[in-house]
């Protein structure tokens, strides 16, 4: 069915082609314009549908790990251990808030508040603001020369009350700055993504092969990214670099938190007199009584995510559905895919369920523009993963780094020419599409966008 349906979007979007070259753009004509975060309920946030009770019972304890705050040692009453040494916040639930719990950056940035918590001496990095989205910060290169690639927590524990002795100082993000050897990425939402770990390879290989004709008008091509010892297709992270939901827990509350756990057991920051805890400082519960209490958070995290409901879109209009008709006309719908589909899953919930997530999970070139020379798994340093639109509508950061908060700004950063500092954006003639449409049908696609 699905290539079935792209088969007829391809000719649909062949026949729009030429009819984009007999539109007349009247002067009058009112600018489109980014309606902004869509209002009402979340709709996001709950468990799919047909989850076991006992299914349900590791959900709610997920989501309640999801949410809690560590310190260095839990020695603040109401927190877990492990933080630091080196950290970007103290939850999970901080940086994945909007616009309800599994989602993304929220309005009001949790790192303002974290930097100086329990009396720590962090100074605030000039890319973080109370309204601009939270970040995490990579370093292209070494002071060698050789590649980095890795994030570098922006706080420390030092001058914390529960860290005493501790005086590790910052990362130097200043002279990062100025060198241009930093790069921003900001929180992916959750939400869904345990349907999108259950689409089988063979589906995701499929949809890339279908339609290559009209694809390759529009200079289109993609690739996976493969995990290198078992050869299968990696997908989760910008640039589809983690195999795994609990591979991608397991970096985060390493990276983002500095929680060691039995995936990343081992310190990233072995400073004299900043470290308290053995490792890993998340782990199994052997001696809990209760089934739900067993598991190390790094687990719950990972059934939190894997059963958390897709966003649902708002009810549609004629805007809206006029928007959804032009974004697969103009060749959006090749990259962000509208749909595919799970496989047989060990859990009923996730088996055979039309996923609805508008991403082909593949990596595509996006020319200068967008690069950010930042090499992980098989993906270049222009490569990222189709970003699913799903609950695109709720969302207030757009783009990797975050660097907009309007849509048709960030529609507009798909477009890269070619230039002697690589190849264009695989986007780009489709961008031009959209920029020939006329004010009217842009609304309309906008309007589409922020219903999902």
């Amino acid at each position: 069915m699905l290539t079935k349906n792209l088969v007829v979007l391809s000719i649909g979007f062949i026949g729009f082609v030429f009819s984009l070259s007999a539109q007349i753009l009247t002067p009058t004509s009112k600018a489109a314009k980014d309606p902004g975060v869509r209002g009402g309920p979340a709709g996001a946030g709950l468990p799919i549908p047909g989850l076991t009770p006992g299914q349900q019972a590791f959900f709610n304890a997920g989501m309640d790990a999801f949410l809690e705050i560590d310190s260095v040692q839990g020695t603040i009453p109401g927190t877990g251990s492990g933080l630091g040494p080196t950290f970007n916040l103290d939850s999970c639930g901080g940086c994945h808030a909007q616009p309800a719990t599994g989602g993304s950056a929220p309005a009001t940035n949790p790192q303002i508040a974290v930097a100086g918590k329990q009396g720590a001496s962090n100074s605030i990095p000039s890319f973080i603001s109370a309204n601009g989205p939270v970040r995490e910060a990579r370093f292209k290169f070494n002071s060698d020369g050789s590649r980095d690639g890795g994030v570098h927590g922006l706080f420390t524990i030092g001058g914390r009350s529960d860290a005493p002795g501790c005086s590790l100082a910052q990362p130097d993000f200043a002279s990062a700055l100025t060198s241009g050897n930093v790069i921003f990425r900001i929180p992916t939402p959750t939400f869904g993504t345990g349907l999108i770990e259950a689409i089988p390879d063979s589906g995701v290989l499929a949809n890339k092969s279908a339609n290559q004709g009209a694809k390759q008008m529009l200079g289109i091509s993609g690739r996976e990214n493969r995990n290198g010892n078992d050869g299968t297709i990696t997908r989760f992270g910008w640039k589809a670099q983690n195999k795994s939901l609990q591979l991608f827990a397991g970096e985060a509350y390493n990276v983002e938190q500095g929680v060691t756990n039995e995936i990343f057991p081992n310190e990233r920051s072995e400073a004299p007199g900043c470290r308290f805890n053995g490792d890993p400082e998340d782990a199994t519960h052997f001696d809990s009584v209760t089934p739900t209490g067993t598991p190390s958070d790094l687990v719950l995290f990972t059934v939190f995510m894997r059963f958390l409901a897709p966003p649902a879109p708002a009810p549609d209009t004629s805007s809206i559905v006029n928007g959804r008709n032009l974004f697969s006309q103009i060749g959006c719908g090749f990259c962000h895919t509208p749909s595919l589909q799970t496989g047989d899953s060990s859990a009923a919930a996730l088996s055979h369920v039309t996923v609805n997530l508008y991403s082909d999970l593949l990596l595509h070139d996006m020319g200068p523009g967008l690069a950010d020379n930042i090499l992980q798994g098989g993906a270049s340093g222009s490569e990222f993963r189709t970003a699913p639109l799903w609950g695109l509508g709720q969302r207030i950061f757009f783009l990797h780094d975050g660097r907009t908060k309007d849509l048709i700004e960030a529609i507009g950063a798909h477009a890269s020419p070619s230039t002697t500092a690589g190849t264009g954006s695989e986007a780009t003639r489709v961008i031009g599409n959209f920029n020939q449409l006329s004010e009217g049908q842009k609304q309309d696609l906008l309007n589409f966008l922020r219903s999902l």
